[in-house]
């Protein structure tokens, strides 16, 4: 994981002295999309090292219902965590007290059914999987893109659907608060 966290590091600073010394001049239209382009390129093989090392987390800026209702949540309490064979579904509030003591519910629990595919030509990828815990089986659908817009729709045994709308982060790098598992 490391390896992968220095890569990302070296990535990100390569690009941003790139970035620094190119703005100081005056680029063409064409110069830029092509900056834009390879910048693009180099965040879809960072996100396919992480998706593949499956050891990532999904900031939500957003929770959606079924309906396509959107609300702002705090990304530190609004969360999908994969490590490895482990995950963690949680929700969070700052304005109320929920089963996982953090206002809302926490799953954690193992990871099945892994699928990845990438989309190369829109530099993409969709990752299906499992996570059975302690209060239910869920079924997640994450979609990324390049620009690190990420978007997870999770059904369970009952009806309706939640769908996290954020980030990917590295699991060094996340700043994320895990609750107490809840219990049903």
């Amino acid at each position: 994981m490391k390896k992968y966290r220095n890569y990302i590091i070296s990535i990100l600073l390569l690009l941003g002295l790139s970035w620094s010394s190119i703005t100081a001049q005056q680029l063409t239209r064409q110069e830029k999309k092509e900056i834009r382009n390879s910048a693009m390129a180099a965040n879809y093989q960072i996100l396919d090292s992480l998706l593949s090392a499956k050891s990532f987390v999904l900031e939500a800026d957003y929770l959606a219902d079924k309906y396509g209702f959107r609300v702002p949540v705090n990304s530190t309490l609004n969360f999908i965590k994969i490590e490895g064979v482990t995950g963690v579904l949680q929700t969070g509030s700052d304005f109320r007290r929920g089963s996982n003591n953090v206002g809302g519910a926490t799953a954690e629990g193992s990871i099945g059914g892994w699928e990845m595919k990438r989309d190369p030509k829109n530099l993409s990828y969709t990752v299906r999987f499992n996570l059975l815990s302690n209060i239910g089986s869920y079924n997640v659908l994450l979609t990324v893109n390049s620009a690190n817009n990420a978007s997870a729709t999770i059904t369970g045994t009952t009806p309706g659907k939640l769908i996290w709308q954020g980030h990917l982060t590295t699991v060094n790098n996340s700043r994320v608060f895990k609750g107490i598992n809840s219990t049903y």
